[in-house]
């Protein structure tokens, strides 16, 4: 019967076979794409690719807390020490970007698609209408991610201007049409002579490429819902606490799930924060609305046992810990260790989340079968 049960409410919540969320590429342009997202000619200094902070040892992220960007080298410990640049978010993997359904980016959700327009940065310049590819023109132009941050660039290309973008952007697509490997497979994959290559195609070959190489594949949950194959007593027990007293589905529902919406765990913040002082008002920063303080979007949950540490400033190393911060966040916190502006915030941030569908209290063996489940959506 909880076999049964189980499988009805995975369904229910949107659960689909994961061929039905892939979105058609042309090959020619995920295959150039490829070579886009390995190449450091995506930075403006010509030091840093997509590629280095997407990294498949650490499930298609870096496996730090926080990002390392212009400046860092290696992977993993060695690129925390290297001396790059410190951004202020954890890196989130790519698995089912740009997929059917999947259009809403970023922890803040700073580009999505609102009753068919996209909703970023861009305002009404928008540079294309899929979110997709809006959202793969960003991190070029983001200081100290894939931009120096020097007094050359903050007094000639920092603005509120999209035009310093498109000038940082127009550099860089000559420099891959130019490019001797990338050039003129770029510029076949559109039908374009070399010259006139845009950045527009060449975020789409990157956004092709992500959406092929990042696809949603089966795993150990779709075979059990749609294929009759099997689960542990344990993942069994984890699977209906997801759906049921857990009340994990009420976010983290639908095809990826995540309902693709903005809410609050009270996780602790690691690192400075994007507001500075060790404070991350979240979606705020997008909107600008109070009411959106310290609201994330809903991270989808494929391969979340790979993509470790956990939470928007990766303060959280173990998944059981990042489980337990829904039900029980001062079990993760020393108050004492804390300064008072620390202890402010966090107090702002249990407020926020106390209004959050929260999950009944579970015993350490209800949160083991949790994390166990969890594993089962891993590919």
């Amino acid at each position: 019967m909880r076999l049964g049960a189980l499988r009805k409410a995975a369904l229910a919540n949107g659960f689909v076979r994961s061929g039905e969320l892939a979105v058609p590429v042309v090959s020619a342009r995920h295959d150039v794409g490829r070579l886009i997202f390995a190449s450091p000619i995506m930075s403006l200094n010509g030091r840093i690719s997509c590629q280095d902070c997407h990294l498949d040892q650490f499930g298609s992220a870096d496996g730090l807390p926080n990002a390392i960007g212009v400046g860092g080298e290696g992977a993993g410990a060695a690129r925390l020490h290297s001396g790059g640049r410190i951004l202020p978010r954890n890196v989130l993997p790519f698995w089912g970007r740009g997929s059917r359904g999947f259009d809403t980016f970023f922890w803040d959700g700073r580009v999505q698609l609102v009753d068919g327009h996209v909703v970023s940065q861009f305002g009404v310049h928008a540079p294309s209408t899929d979110p997709m590819i809006v959202a793969a023109h960003l991190p070029s132009v983001e200081v100290r991610e894939m931009v120096t941050d020097t007094p050359q660039i903050r007094e000639g290309l920092m603005s509120e201007d999209v035009g310093a973008a498109a000038s940082i952007q127009s550099t860089l697509a000559s420099r891959f049409a130019a490019d001797p490997a990338i050039g003129p497979k770029l510029a076949a994959a559109y039908g374009l002579p070399r010259d006139r290559v845009s950045f527009r195609e060449v975020t789409d070959a990157l956004a092709s490429f992500i959406r092929f190489n990042f696809r949603i594949r089966p795993t150990r949950f779709e075979r059990f819902v749609h294929d009759g194959g099997p689960l542990s007593r344990r993942e069994m027990a984890g699977g209906v606490l997801f759906y049921g007293r857990g009340r994990c589905a009420a976010c983290h529902g639908g095809p990826y799930f995540s309902d693709m919406k903005f809410h609050s765990v009270a996780f602790p913040q690691a690192g400075f924060g994007k507001n500075g002082f060790g404070v991350d008002e979240g979606r705020y920063n997008t909107t600008l609305n109070p009411k959106d303080r310290f609201l994330f979007r809903t991270p989808p949950l494929y391969n979340v046992a790979k993509t470790a540490p956990y939470s928007h400033s990766g303060s959280v190393v173990r998944l059981e810990d990042a489980i337990v911060a829904h039900f029980d966040p001062l079990r993760l916190v020393d108050t004492r260790e804390m300064t008072v502006r620390e202890r402010s915030d966090l107090y702002a941030r249990l407020g926020t989340a106390s209004r959050e569908t929260l999950p009944s209290a579970l015993t350490d063996e209800e949160v083991r079968q949790l994390a166990a489940f969890l594993r089962t959506l891993s590919f």
